[in-house]
């Protein structure tokens, strides 16, 4: 007896929800190279949480839905597309640069900070 196969369109949004997941993760390793940090990363299948000390993202994947939520009480949602896009109301961004700008904001430290460092 063999396993029931999943709906393509199902194995597609998985494999596009843990690519997210993946791209969140190198590009906040990417954003704190400079400054030594480091994001924590939590992922399965219907939520990946992303913390870098105070700051953090949740994202809650129901199907294609994805809900996110910011630490500032921000949230909206998205939907994933088959094309790895993620499309809101604002319009559809490709998957990859929307995980990198969640990543930039994440790692950015104070405006303070930042100075401190180029000074050093």
């Amino acid at each position: 007896m063999s396993a029931p196969r999943l709906d393509p369109l199902d194995e597609i949004r998985r494999e596009l929800w843990l690519s997210l997941a993946s791209l969140l993760r190198s590009y906040t390793a990417v954003h704190g190279l400079h400054g030594k940090r480091q994001a924590h990363i939590a992922a399965t299948e219907q939520t990946i949480i992303v913390r870098h000390r105070e700051k953090w993202l949740r994202l809650e994947r129901i199907d294609a839905s994805i809900t996110w939520t910011r630490e500032n009480g921000k949230s909206g949602s998205v939907e994933l597309t088959d094309h790895g896009h993620l499309r809101s109301p604002a319009g559809e961004e490709a998957m990859d640069m929307a995980a990198e700008a969640w990543a930039r904001e994440l790692m950015l430290e104070h405006t303070k900070d930042k100075a401190r460092e180029l000074t050093r």
